[in-house]
Parts: C-alpha cells; structure tokens; sequence
C-alpha cells in the first residue's frame, strides 16, 4: 500500500501533468527482473534502487555524534597530549629554540619588508606560534610573518599613508589581519579546505618565484645604503624598474654596504660550508645542521656586536643605519580598530591577501605532511591560521601564515608535536623583553642581507622548470606568465595571472575533451605461470591459500581481452591490430567528466565516428524528397548513384564506458536523449541497443533511468517476437566463516539462455549449483547496466547472435 507521501506526491503529479514514468520504467524493470530470476534460479534477486533527495538529506544532516566529532576535531591537540611525555619534551625543546633563534631575527626584518616598525614582526612572531599548537594538525608547520605576506601587507600600508594619512600603518595592518583571518577561519570551520586544490603546483612555483625575486631585489638598494641618507627612489615599484634605479643609484652607495654584502657572503660560506662537511663527515652531520642552522642568529649577533662597538658612543648620528629604538614588551596591544574606512580602502587587495595566505600555508604542511608520513586537515589549518590571524592583532600582530625556511628548520631539529611552537614563543618573549636595548644596534643592512638569503631559497631553480617541462609544457608557460607579471607588474597581479590561467587551463581541457573508441585485443601475460600449477599442488595448499589463489585468479587462463583506442591514441604498439568488437557494434570511452561543457563534443565524436563506419539501415526510411532534410537530400531526381556504404554494417548496439564520469547534470542527459532519437532514426525500424559500463555512482544511474536507459523499454509490434537473454556477473557466496568460494567461481557471469538451455545443462553441474549462494553484482532490473566493459560486451554479442534484426532488406 502506498505511503501517504506518495499519494501526495501523485496528487502534485497530477495537478501539475507530470508523467511519472514517460519510458515505462517500472514495468519494465519489474519484467527484466522477474525473466532473469526465472532463468536462474540459483541467483538471488536484486533490485536496484534509485537514491532519493531524502536519502541525502539524511545522510548530510549533522547526527549529534557528528556534532560532537566536529567540535573534537577543532582542538587536534586533545588526540595525543594526554600522552605527551619527556622523550617528546625534549625534541620539541631543541625544536623550539632553534627556530626562536631564528624567528626573532627574520621577525623584524619581514615588519620593516611590511613598512612596519621592528616589533610588530616580533608581535607576530609570538602569536603565530603561540596559538597555532591548539588547532594543529601539522607537527613541523610554524606560522609568523613571511616575505611575501609582509610585501602584500607593506604595499597596502604604503597606499594608506597616502589615502589616510590620519590612520598609522599598524592600525591598517591589524584591520587587515583580522579580516584576512575571519575570512580563512569561515573557510576552515566551514570545511572548504579543498578550495586550495584549484591552485596547482605550477602556479604556486611562479607566485613564489616572482616574489623572492621581488622581494630581493627589493631589499639591494637597503642592503647597499643607497637610501639610506636619502629615499632617491621606491621599492615598490615593479621589479624591473627597481633594478633599474639600483644600477642608476649605484654612485650612492654608503658604507653600510659593507655591512650588508659582507653579512650575505657569510651566510651563504656557513651555509655551503657545513653542506660540504655533512657530506665528508655524516657522523657530524647533525652538529652540522644545527651550526647551519642558527647562521642567521649568529651573523645577526656578531654584526650587532660590530655596530655595537663603532656606535656605542655616535648613537645621535650612527656610521651606518641602525635598527632603532624597539619598545619592551606588548606596548601596542588594542583592540583593532575596524573603521569602515580602513576597511573599504583595503577591499580590493583582499583576495590577493587571502591568497597568500592559503598558498604558503597549506602547500607548506602538506609538503612536510608527505615528508614525515603524515596526512594534514587543510580545513582544520585553515582553522588554525584564521585563529591565529583573528586574535594576534589584539596584541598588535599583521597578517602571518606558515613559514616554508623556520618550517624546515623545525622539522629537521627533531621536532615531536605542535607543543614545540610554546617553546619558540617562550624564547621570542624573552626576547622582547630581555634584548630590546641590543636590537637598537642591529645593522639595517644586514637585516636585508637575511632577507635576500631567505627569500632566494624559495626561487625555483632551473631543475624544477626542467621538471615542468617534461610532465607538462603548457604548465610552463604558466609558470612563466607568472613569474613575468610578478617582474614587471606587481605580487598580487602575478597571483592572480597563475590563478586565472591555470583555472582557464583547466576549463579548455574540459571543454576540449574528447571521447574514444576501443577495439579488442586478445592478450595474455607473459611468464604468468598460475594456470600451468600442476593439480597435486593447488590439492595439498591449505584452504587459507586457496582462498587467496582463487583472488589471484590461479583457475582461470592469462588469456584475456583487452579494450584499447582503436587509433592507439594512448601509445599502444601500432602493430597490434584492433578492430570493433563486431560490425555495427562500437565501444566508447569518455575520457573525463561527462556533464555540459564537454557533452556536445563528447556526442559529436560519437555520432561522427558511428556514422562513418555504417550505412543507414533502410534507405527507403528517407522518404519522398520532399521530406528529407535539407542539409541530406539525397541524389538529384534521375540521377543513378552507387552506393559505396554497402558494404559497411548496420548500427546495432553502443557501449558507453563510464569509468571515467562521476556525475552527469541535465544538459550532458538531453544531449544524450538527443542522440539516441537520432540513430534511433538512422538504424528505423531497428532500435540500438544503449549499453553502459562502468557507472559506479548511483545518482549518475539513477539520472541515466530517468532518461530511459539502463532497462528494455516495453517493445513495440516490430520486435514483439524478440525475447532478451540478460548478462550479468555473480559473486559465489559460500558460509560465513569464508566470504568468497574457494573453487574459482568468484565473479562469474551467467547469461539467461531459456528453461530450455538450463535442462540441457550436465547433472553435475545443476547440483554443484544448487549448494552455492549466487548474488548479483548489480540489479537484474537494470540489465543495460554492466559491472565492466567484458560483461557490456558479452551482453551485446549474446543477443545479437540469436537475434535477427527487425528490417529486413
């Protein structure tokens, strides 16, 4: 008995005229089910079902354990801190201190990159490091300000001193902080980490290759004191005019380039120093890690102490530019001030902001993730960072997301949880606290020199262009629109250039793609040696190894068929020759996403390729001339015309391979109706037979029913004496204890021959039969539907071998 929704259902379709069933469906597949349960008896009955808005609706409705886990999973760090232990204490210890080493160093330098004074870099140093722990899902990650976010960030401080001059730099840079952080966190809790995916590898190459560069050559006219007296031009400009006015400004340079050239020459000596040693001594290779590692902290201190002497006593007029006077402690802590004002001058650079943000970030942790053997949360990291950029600036914090040098340091310091960022943020607070009167001595010019040996680690080197080039030239082409517009445009130009075109890239491969048609080959595997097994062997294995050779496939011959294109468009040895699996039968394979970008293509190669290799089914179906096509009018009135398609076959069956379409939409359905009236036309009074393989979800069936295929549509007087053998796979059950039969009989198809055929079939076998369980793979009321394109085959050729076809000529 009909539910109540459903008589209510029924009243709407009936008030609106809606046919519920224009295809016969449901007759139909109660008939195809019932024939094929009746010719095997041994099979039990499956019916598919159609998923229903319901079902989805149930299945996307927060459960209140699914409530429960999604706050859990909000605070990672309850899974593993109530077993923290000393082993952990101590990795994270060394961990922790080596990168606050070099935190506070880079700190300041990246605050004057983001026209900040030095503190606001140490302000976020501290927060970043200090929240992140509570979200983490990534051990090595450290977050804090960057180079290419403190460039973003500078570059809208910079045109906010000119558009409101009334509002200090600080104040913007916080605004945009807690905007750019409320945006990612509503991402994260929203669980739209999968959003960062659009952005490939390629692009995200350029973006920071253009940056390093940017930002390098940014920092030589600081590094060499040329505006040091005096600002005889900006740093912001695009990339090439800075390089420009640097070799133009050469004549100025001061004596703070030997503070600065001299410190980058260390760097570099340290590093390829203790680089070569490792290699020469990998006993040491951990003392010399550590060595290489705190370069930064010791070039730092050691020209620090060298201002520290020559200025000690000139500090009213320094022989070189100094880092100035850094205030002790959170003396800038204030709630932010998100004036409307500030916020609308900065609306447009936030999707560039964001970007940055999201791009160093989650490449960074799932870099390191595949690194370590760990899987990150992108959404859960979203969370983190978004938190941590929302609360920072309540102690006067800019912008900050995950640091790609510090994060490496991390990780190879041994580091064991996210609890080592406490451990850093402990030392970045003695730092300000205890060390700000030496800060004041820090050489201006050697704060530039780390930055320029920083940010060159991030440039792509030749190797990896290399590498781009072999898996995918256009991606190159990419990579260098990108790096170019950075050069001569801007950071946030050149983003949004890799973002566009890579997303264009990827829409033309969708629109652009086309579909293929295989032919078969029969193939067998050498030095397979399972089915030569002498039968005194497979007799003495234990049932544990049968079971497992019955998987293996030990039973069964290598011999097989193999569906390739029919062009060998996919490598494949050209001398293999390949042929349709039977005339007027044809294969075809989507080669990506089946939905309404690509579907008139897809159906144009098709219909093109189908109607090139068969000759229409009865000429006469034309008509008079009167009513044939305008664009197919045929020979002229008199005119003898040889027909030079008569020796081609007729169209008979399609068999569509799904293998490669998760879903379909309404647009790519039509187009599929569409096509099937016209061959219905082209093969009248036959019917071809649709056949699909390969369709693994079951919206994308039930879209296919919907549409009349997947079930034999009720016949009409034509084929009323035509009876349907079904093909389908079964798996052999046997007892509880053993899933699968142990006899090879695993995945066997049947064909449904008749009452007639099974009487003829051996008495041994029926009562071998009749002691195993048979299930189908897939609904017997769906016989159009194939669990592989073997089965789709075997189907086709099965019913048209006994089967005469309707027209006869």
């Amino acid at each position: 008995m009909s539910s109540p929704w459903t008589k209510i259902g029924h009243g709407f379709a009936w008030f609106f005229n809606l046919n519920l069933d224009p295809y016969g469906q449901q007759e139909a597949e109660r008939t195809d089910s019932r024939d094929a349960s009746q010719s095997h008896p041994n099979v039990e009955p499956y019916d598919e079902k159609n998923p229903t808005a319901a079902d989805w609706l149930i299945s996307v409705t927060p459960t209140p354990r699914g409530i429960f886990n999604y706050f859990y999973r909000l605070f990672p760090f309850l899974h593993w801190i109530t077993r923290y232990n000393l082993v952990w204490f101590v990795g994270d210890l060394i961990a922790g201190i080596t990168v606050g080493a070099v935190v506070v160093p880079q700190g300041m330098a990246y605050a004057l990159l983001a026209e900040l004074e030095p503190q606001y870099g140490l302000y976020s140093s501290f927060m970043g490091v200090l929240i992140y722990w509570f979200f983490a899902t990534s051990k090595d990650i450290t977050i804090g300000p960057v180079a290419v976010m403190s460039t973003v960030t500078g570059g809208i401080v910079n045109r906010a001193e000119e558009a409101i001059p009334d509002v200090p730099g600080h104040v913007v840079a916080s605004a945009l902080s807690v905007i750019v952080g409320g945006i990612v966190c509503f991402l994260g809790l929203a669980r739209l980490g999968w959003i960062v995916d659009f952005i490939p590898l390629p692009s995200i190459a350029a973006f920071m290759t253009g940056s390093g560069i940017n930002i390098a050559v940014g920092q030589i006219p600081t590094m060499m004191g040329m505006n040091s007296k005096k600002k005889r031009f900006s740093t912001r400009d695009p990339t090439y005019l800075v390089i420009i006015n640097t070799l133009k400004n050469l004549k100025y340079t001061t004596i703070d380039a030997a503070m600065g050239l001299t410190a980058l020459l260390m760097l570099y000596i340290i590093r390829g120093t203790c680089t070569y040693l490792a290699k020469k001594y990998p006993q040491r290779e951990k003392m010399l890690f550590f060595i290489s590692t705190l370069r930064t902290a010791f070039v730092i201190l050691l020209y620090t102490a060298i201002s520290a002497g020559v200025n000690l006593y000139r500090r009213s007029n320094p022989l070189f530019s100094v880092l100035g006077e850094v205030p002790r402690g959170f003396q800038h802590a204030a709630v932010p001030d998100l004036d409307p004002k500030i916020l609308s001058f900065f609306t447009s650079e936030l999707p560039a902001a964001v970007i940055v943000v999201l791009i160093e970030h989650i490449s960074i942790s799932k870099s390191f993730g595949r690194v370590n053997n760990y899987v990150i949360d992108p959404s859960q990291e979203l969370v983190a960072i978004g938190v941590t950029n929302l609360l920072g600036p309540f102690l006067g914090a800019y912008p900050a997301t995950g640091s790609f040098s510090r994060t490496a340091i991390k990780a190879k310091s041994g580091v064991r949880t996210p609890f080592a960022g406490v451990i850093t943020a402990i030392v970045v607070l003695l730092a300000l606290y205890a060390l700000t009167a030496v800060f004041w001595y820090i050489p201006q010019a050697s704060l530039a020199a780390v930055i320029i040996h920083a940010v060159l680690d991030v440039v792509s080197p030749p190797n990896v262009v290399y590498q781009f080039w072999r898996i995918s030239p256009l991606e190159v082409i990419i990579f260098f629109a990108g790096v170019l517009v950075t050069i001569f445009d801007t950071i946030e130009d050149g983003i949004y250039t890799t973002v566009c075109v890579s997303f264009a890239v990827f829409i033309f491969r969708l629109f652009q793609a086309k579909g293929r048609f295989l032919g078969v080959a029969r193939v067998r595997t050498i030095g397979d040696v399972r089915s030569g097994r002498a039968a005194s062997e497979s007799q003495s294995i234990s049932q544990e190894q049968k079971t497992t050779s019955t998987l293996r496939g030990d039973s069964i011959s290598s011999e097989r068929n193999l569906f390739l294109p029919i062009n060998h468009e996919d490598n494949s040895n050209p001398r293999i020759p390949l042929t349709h699996p039977y005339p007027g039968v044809f294969i075809y394979q989507f080669s990506e996403l089946f939905n309404y970008p690509n579907a008139t293509r897809f159906l144009d190669g098709l219909t093109a390729g189908i109607f090139k290799a068969t000759r229409r089914t009865d000429p006469a179906s034309l008509g008079k001339l009167g009513d044939r096509p305008w664009n197919d009018p045929g020979p002229r009135r008199g005119q003898v015309v040889i027909d030079d398609t008569e020796e081609r076959p007729t169209l008979k069956a399609i068999i569509l391979d799904f293998a490669a379409v998760n879903n379909v939409d309404a647009t790519s359905v039509q187009a599929l109706i569409d096509v099937r009236n016209q061959l219905d036309r082209y093969t009248t009074p036959d019917i071809v037979e649709w056949h699909f393989a390969n369709v693994w979800n079951p919206w994308t069936r039930r879209a296919l029913t919907a549409a009349g295929f997947g079930f034999l549509r009720p016949k009409g007087d034509a084929e009323a004496g035509r009876r349907w053998k079904s093909v389908f796979s079964v798996v052999d059950l046997a007892d509880a204890a053993t899933p699968l039969s142990s006899d090879g009989r695993s995945g066997e198809k049947r064909a449904s021959r008749g009452d007639e055929e099974i009487g003829t079939q051996p008495h041994s076998i029926q009562e071998n039969e009749s002691l195993i369980r048979q299930v189908p793979v897939y609904g017997l009321n769906r016989p159009f539907f194939h669990a592989d394109l073997q089965e789709a085959l075997d189907a086709v050729l099965e019913n048209i071998e006994h089967q005469p076809p309707v027209f006869k000529a």
